[in-house]
């Protein structure tokens, strides 16, 4: 999709086109997402020309912008997912978030298209992909970036919040990826970009089903590539640390450890941006907690030990 900020390359989108997507079927459910003033509802028109023959370009030469989905998208990670993307120009920006006034403000803000919804509730989930596919036709790229925590034994975790957890940071995206895959498996190109954790990776004390989330998105991810092989769609895991957001205030439970150190949300939104580009299939976040994952499946019982010891 695009390269590093600063590269002249940048600023063309990849091979996200071809025939489009038509629109689900629509479900009686609440009214749609607000469209952004003096912004008609439909499809957009399409982007400026690209170079002849350049990635994402159309036969004779003109190129579409792509249209990239991210959910989260007024809070943390997915905020600054989409001031990334729109800095480096070259998509439509579909923004989902719970929060409609500052969903309202962060799409004014980066040009995108604001969707309000809550992916914990199922209707919801179906709403925002029917919403995506009706206003532009076609959805090339997915970044899941939605979710929420808990902290705290686990034998002290209400119920609700068990799935509370499960449903806005598994099954939100498990079902997103199930309604807009199959229009990128008939367009054969397409980006699937799941935010997971490095918790998903090792397990983290006080933090079970957040976890148990996380991995279950890697092992989603992992499946999925063999599925998709052939299929022209790039699936990959974005795997960060500790990320400096309001996710730990929300939580209820403020980050207090020593290591990792938080990294600033613009980091992992690199990382979304350079998995748009190349598929490539993990990025830990920063690139050195690749060693520890690496530890945890190579010899883990050395793992628990250091773990134990250190925290």
């Amino acid at each position: 999709m695009f390269d590093r900020l600063g590269r002249s390359e940048g600023r063309q989108a990849h091979s996200l086109l071809s025939a489009q997507t038509p629109a689900a079927s629509r479900s009686p459910s609440r009214a749609p997402g607000r469209q952004p003033p003096g912004r008609p509802p439909g499809p957009e028109p399409a982007g400026p020309p690209a170079p002849s023959g350049a990635p994402g370009t159309a036969p004779g030469g003109r190129g579409h912008r792509p249209v990239a989905l991210v959910t989260g998208a007024s809070s943390g990670i997915g905020t600054a997912v989409a001031e990334q993307l729109a800095a480096e120009g070259g998509w439509r920006l579909l923004l989902s978030g719970r929060d409609e006034d500052r969903l309202a403000r962060i799409a004014t803000r980066t040009g995108g298209v604001p969707l309000a919804a809550d992916l914990s509730d199922p209707r919801a989930r179906a709403r925002l992909a029917e919403e995506a596919l009706a206003h532009s036709g076609r959805v090339d790229a997915l970044v899941a970036g939605a979710g929420i925590g808990w902290a705290g034994p686990f034998t002290t975790m209400p119920a609700q919040d068990i799935d509370d957890v499960l449903a806005v940071n598994l099954n939100a995206t498990l079902h997103l990826v199930r309604l807009l895959l199959p229009g990128m498996v008939r367009q054969r190109s397409g980006r699937l970009v799941l935010i997971g954790s490095l918790a998903g990776s090792v397990g983290v004390r006080g933090e079970a089903v957040y976890a148990a989330t996380k991995a279950g998105l890697t092992a989603f991810a992992d499946s999925l590539r063999y599925e998709l092989a052939p299929s022209g769609v790039r699936v990959s895991m974005v795997l960060p640390g500790v990320v400096d957001t309001p996710f730990f205030q929300r939580r209820g439970a403020p980050y207090h450890r020593d290591r990792p150190r938080p990294v600033p949300a613009g980091h992992v939104a690199g990382a979304v941006c350079r998995a748009l580009r190349t598929g490539r299939p993990n990025a830990y976040v920063p690139s050195w907690l690749a060693l520890p994952a690496w530890l945890h499946g190579a010899a883990p019982g050395l793992f628990r030990t250091l773990a134990q010891r250190f925290g």
